[in-house]
């Protein structure tokens, strides 16, 4: 199965590319979001115009990963970091968190520009309630390899050998791939669903070739290997299902009735705003799918 990422605007010019959900595919592990945003380049004065205001989350852990800029992360347990490339910042939003984004440093837009990897992973249905929390982790802590021609870094979970110190709460691998041309990667053993997004570059997989927003997600071990046609740049992500998983705006739950009753507690203020940015924040849409 391929995925061709869909177009998204999260408003004020900045686009992203929509890989998970898809009419295809709904989740790939725990995985049930993904968004490609960029290189994004903008005069220093629109820049700070694309900061996503406080907005909260629910029964899912949110993972940001950049290859390019700098992105400020301030949330409602009062935590505030500045996360840049090969950092990971990995929130746990529990029974419900809220967090803005912003583009403070204003070299972020310049050459070569912003560019993020934003996904949510499920939360098993025992931890769906559980307290939340943040957890930032430097480049520096996740374990990196080379081989013929390909250089790994893995971002969370067990692969190829490698354990990443990021806190998980289910089977999972997430891990960054840079490969020269005729390289050659094959997804990791031992996880029931796995899948490969080409952020830059081109790969051959499964007798077709794969370019920059697309995705495929693996059937079984035959024809699974990517080769780079050029270089290329690859996120691969999977892990173990968790089971269905209900999700609108940004809230995710094993019970449809709990995406209602977040709604509820956003438009409240039963979930509290970042105390360092609490002059404003995203409204519940008026429209629910």
């Amino acid at each position: 199965m391929v995925i061709d990422a869909r177009r998204a605007d999260l408003g004020h010019g900045l686009a992203v590319r929509r890989v998970l959900p898809s009419a295809k595919r709904r989740m790939v592990g725990p995985f049930i979001f993904l968004d490609h945003a960029g290189p994004v380049r903008f005069a220093p004065d629109v820049g700070r115009k694309a900061d996503v205001r406080p907005h909260p989350h629910v029964g899912l852990a949110t993972v940001s990963y950049l290859l390019s800029g700098a992105v400020t992360h301030r949330d409602s347990l009062g935590i505030e970091q500045v996360i840049r490339p090969g950092d990971v910042n990995w929130m746990t939003a529990g029974r419900g968190i809220s967090h803005s984004e912003r583009f403070e440093d204003p070299s972020v837009f310049r050459d070569p520009g912003l560019e993020l990897l934003q996904s949510w992973v499920a939360l098993p249905e025992a931890d769906e309630e559980t307290d939340p929390a943040f957890d930032h982790y430097p480049a520096q802590v996740l374990p990196e390899a080379r081989d013929r021609g390909s250089w790994m870094r893995l971002i969370a979970g067990e692969a190829f050998g490698l354990s990443s110190p990021v806190k998980t709460h289910s089977p999972m691998f997430y891990l960054h791939a840079a490969l020269q041309p005729g390289a050659t990667l094959g997804p990791p053993a031992g996880y029931s669903e796995r899948a490969a997004y080409v952020v830059a570059g081109r790969v051959g997989s499964g007798g077709r070739e794969l370019g920059p927003g697309q995705m495929r997600v693996f059937d079984g071990e035959a024809d699974s290997a990517l080769r780079a046609s050029e270089a290329s740049t690859v996120m691969l992500l999977g892990g173990e299902p968790l089971g269905e998983r209900h999700i609108w705006w940004n809230f995710v739950s094993s019970r449809k009735d709990r995406i209602g009753q977040a709604s509820a507690d956003w438009k409240a203020g039963r979930i509290p705003l970042p105390p360092h940015d609490a002059s404003e924040f995203i409204p519940v849409p008026e429209e629910r799918r």
